[in-house]
């Protein structure tokens, strides 16, 4: 055989070897995701799971609610006018998902793939006066709808589907190394191909570890949202003036017995000359 075609030849299976390697070092890398709402207490709360090569990567819990409007015809079938539809993230939806050193991505689809929710989240280093520092952030949402269901919609004029976008997103700032937690309602809005119209989409009950997740199925401390922080202050606030007021009563009421005591051992000094002579 020619020497160039085996070289040739031998060309070839390289590339086909190469080309098995890389499909198996994917397939071994390949991320799991899990559904695991059914454990959680709170029936509007959802749990996902991304998992690569059996650790845990990626972990959020939380509600999310859409307010989408849309338009109908109005009675004399001339006008139009706008309706509302609320639309929330089910229990047993499907999820994908992927997991990357600076960028994670989760995808949820439920009502036979009638909506979609896709959230980004990426890690960004800066520089500060205390050094380089670490943040992770929600830098995209993206809402996928279909007006034509009929359990949320009504006989929508532009029945179909639409995309929502955030614009120019910056949420959920937490330090690398810890997840996001916050129980109060956040809402994001976020642009609709529909023409003139803005969904609004809301969190709450959340608790999201996208990066450095140590240990499996567990997230890392708390980074607590401003408004939880708030929350808690103005609930044990009355607690610690509380305890401030009893300690304030207690130490004057042991300073008064004290003096009190010191006062009646006291011997009475007469001011009246005369009375010198009884005492002793």
């Amino acid at each position: 055989m020619d020497p160039r075609r085996k070289a040739v030849l031998g060309m070839d299976r390289l590339r086909v070897l190469l080309m098995l390697f890389h499909t198996v070092a994917r397939i071994m890398a390949e991320q799991e995701v899990e559904n695991l709402s059914g454990l959680s207490t709170n029936p509007e709360k959802d749990i996902f799971v991304v998992r690569e090569n059996g650790t845990t990567c990626l972990m959020a819990e939380f509600a999310a609610k859409f307010i989408v409007p849309y338009d109908v015809w109005a009675s004399n079938y001339v006008d139009l006018i706008t309706e509302q539809a609320d639309i929330s993230l089910t229990r047993g939806a499907e999820v994908k998902g992927r997991c990357g050193h600076n960028e994670s991505e989760l995808q949820v689809f439920w009502v036979d793939r009638a909506y979609s929710l896709k959230m980004l989240f990426v890690k960004e280093s800066h520089n500060t006066s205390k050094g380089p520092e670490a943040t992770w952030r929600l830098s995209k949402v993206q809402f996928v709808y279909d007006s034509s269901e009929k359990t949320h919609f009504k006989d929508a004029v532009s029945a179909g589907k639409h995309t929502a976008n955030s614009h120019h997103l910056s949420a959920l700032v937490t330090p690398a190394g810890k997840s996001y937690e916050c129980q109060a309602q956040q809402t994001i809005s976020l642009a609709s191909s529909d023409p003139q119209k803005t969904v609004t989409m809301i969190l709450s009950a959340v608790h999201i570890q996208p990066f450095d997740i140590i240990s499996d199925f567990v997230f890392s401390e708390e980074h607590k949202c401003p408004v939880d922080e708030r929350e808690q202050l103005e609930e044990t606030l009355p607690l610690i003036l509380g305890l401030i007021l009893g300690l304030v009563i207690v130490v004057t009421l042991v300073i008064y017995h004290i003096h009190h005591k010191m006062t009646a051992n006291q011997v009475q000094i007469p001011r009246d000359r005369s009375q010198y002579k009884h005492m002793g």
